[in-house]
C-alpha cells in the first residue's frame, strides 16, 4: 500500500466522522431549558438524572468517541499529506 492510497483512505474516513460527529451533535436535546427550565426545575427531575440509559447519554459518549477519531485521524491526515509533499 502506498502513501497515496492511505492518504484517500484517510481522508475518506475522516469525511465519515465529520458527518457522524455533526449528526451525532445536532440529534442532541439541549442541556438547558433556558429561564423556563430553572423556575420549573425541570432538570432536577428524578427522570434527568436516570444514568447514562438514555439516548441523550449515549449520544454524549458517542460525541466524545467519534471527536477523539475525527482529531486521530485529522492529524494522521496532516501527516500523510506532508509526507506525501516531501516525497515528491
Amino acid at each position: 500500500m502506498n502513501l497515496n492510497t492511505l492518504k484517500i483512505i484517510a481522508l475518506v474516513l475522516d469525511l465519515i466522522c465529520a458527518v457522524l460527529l455533526t449528526a451525532t451533535i445536532l440529534f442532541q436535546s439541549g442541556k438547558s431549558a433556558g429561564l423556563s427550565g430553572a423556575i420549573a426545575g425541570a432538570s432536577d427531575s428524578f427522570m434527568a438524572k436516570g444514568g447514562s440509559r438514555t439516548l441523550d447519554a449515549k449520544l454524549a459518549k458517542a460525541t466524545k468517541w467519534i471527536g477523539l477519531a475525527f482529531v486521530v485521524l485529522s492529524l494522521l491526515t496532516t501527516i500523510l499529506v506532508t509526507a506525501s509533499a516531501s516525497v515528491q
